[in-house]
This record gives structure tokens, C-alpha cells and sequence, in this order.
């Protein structure tokens, strides 16, 4: 576990959440679902899924982005062009037909996920803006590398439709934004036990979006 003494050695806050999160980064990137899903072992049914239970997950991490734009600690990562939901729906859409929202229930796994991300965006922004970078950060990183694969596997248009997700078209230079996005975090005043406590929580979300994970494998174990 880092501690109140990793502060004093000037280590980076975004390095010091890279480093406590990576057992569980681990875990979630190599997950049994994700693994047969873009082994081409499960189908365009299960990307669909997936992709409807991120819906959410977006939902909780978007609905209080207004709220949030004008706290000292939240607000300089509420940027509207990371915004994900109309591309979530544009996708479901495009990959479930008119009727998509019938099919839109949350597993109870994303439920707690969702659950848990609303409640630190009312309660504690710091909380919040640790899911905020596992999520954002993560679909500007290995994001792509679902995205090049999921056109592959079922014949979707590149960075069109059922993709969309993935593609972000205000984002001109996504490394430049994500070094940004980093030296963000570098600035934010997290120190002692508030540091902790917001390590643990970055643990957290990687266990929360594995948890997910491991609901879906479990459901299409099951059902195939």
C-alpha cells in the first residue's frame, strides 16, 4: 500500500494511481469475457451487451457533469469532449434496432458499479474523478484496441456505426489530451490520507469494471 510518505518523494499523483492500480488494471484487461469476446468466441450478441451495460456506467458519470464543472477539484476534468452517452446510444441502436431500450437492464454488477461512481460524484469529487480516469483514459487507450477489433470481427464500419463509442472526433490529439488530462491530476491538492483513500478508491473502480466483467462471462457461459 502507498502511503502518506510517497507525497514527500515528488512522485506524480497520475504515476502514484498508475502504480497502486496495477494488479487490478491486470484483471480487468484480462478478463476471461473480454478475452473470448474479442477472440471472436462469443459474438456480436456480446459486444451489444457489453456495450449496453457501459450505458450505466456513462449515464452515472455524465448525468452530474453540469453539477461538477464548477468544483475546484472535479471541474477541470468535466470536458464536454469526452462525453460518451449519445454514442453509446447511437451504437445500442445501430447493433440492437429501434427497440434497443427495452433490451437496456442493467446486471447487478453494473448497478453497484453506477451506483457507486453517483455516489461519489454527490459526495466526494475526488472519488469521482478517479473513476472519471480509469473510464475516459482507459477508451483513449486500449478503448481503440476494442474498437479496431470489434470492426474486424463483425464487419462494422470503421469508426462508424456500433463503434462510435470508441471514437472520439473532438479529441484532435488524443496523446497530447491525455498528457494534459495527467498533468491535471498532478495538480490536484490530494495529499495524507485523502491520498490513501483516493488509491483505494482508483483500486476500486478497476474491481468494479472486473466485476462487470465477470457477470457477463458468467452469463454467457451460461446461455451458450
Amino acid at each position: 500500500m502507498l502511503t502518506e510518505s510517497s507525497t514527500s518523494t515528488g512522485t506524480p499523483f497520475s504515476t502514484l494511481v498508475r502504480t497502486a492500480t496495477e494488479q487490478q488494471h491486470s484483471e480487468a484487461e484480462h478478463s476471461t469475457f473480454m478475452r473470448d469476446m474479442l477472440g471472436g468466441q462469443l459474438g456480436v450478441q456480446a459486444f451489444y451487451r457489453y456495450t449496453g451495460q457501459l450505458w450505466f456506467v456513462y449515464e452515472a458519470l455524465e448525468k452530474h457533469s453540469a453539477a461538477l464543472a464548477s468544483d475546484p477539484v472535479a471541474g477541470p476534468f468535466v470536458r464536454p469532449e469526452l462525453d460518451r452517452l449519445a454514442s453509446l446510444e447511437a451504437d445500442l441502436a445501430y447493433l440492437g434496432g429501434a427497440n434497443w431500450r427495452e433490451d437496456l437492464v442493467p446486471l447487478p454488477a453494473t448497478a453497484a458499479y453506477a451506483e457507486r461512481i453517483e455516489e461519489c460524484a454527490q459526495q466526494w469529487p475526488a472519488g469521482y474523478v478517479v473513476h472519471h480516469y480509469t473510464r475516459y483514459l482507459g477508451d483513449l487507450s486500449g478503448g481503440q484496441v476494442i474498437r479496431g477489433t470489434a470492426e474486424k470481427l463483425w464487419d462494422l464500419p470503421k469508426k462508424g456505426d456500433g463503434v462510435r463509442f470508441y471514437v472520439f472526433e473532438a479529441i484532435s490529439n488524443p496523446a497530447a489530451f491525455k498528457r494534459e488530462y495527467r498533468e491535471s491530476l498532478d495538480r490536484l491538492p490530494i495529499e495524507g490520507a485523502e491520498l490513501e483513500r483516493v488509491l483505494d478508491e482508483a483500486r476500486r473502480a478497476f474491481t468494479l469494471n472486473t466485476d462487470l466483467f465477470q457477470a457477463l462471462g458468467a452469463e454467457f457461459v451460461t446461455s451458450n
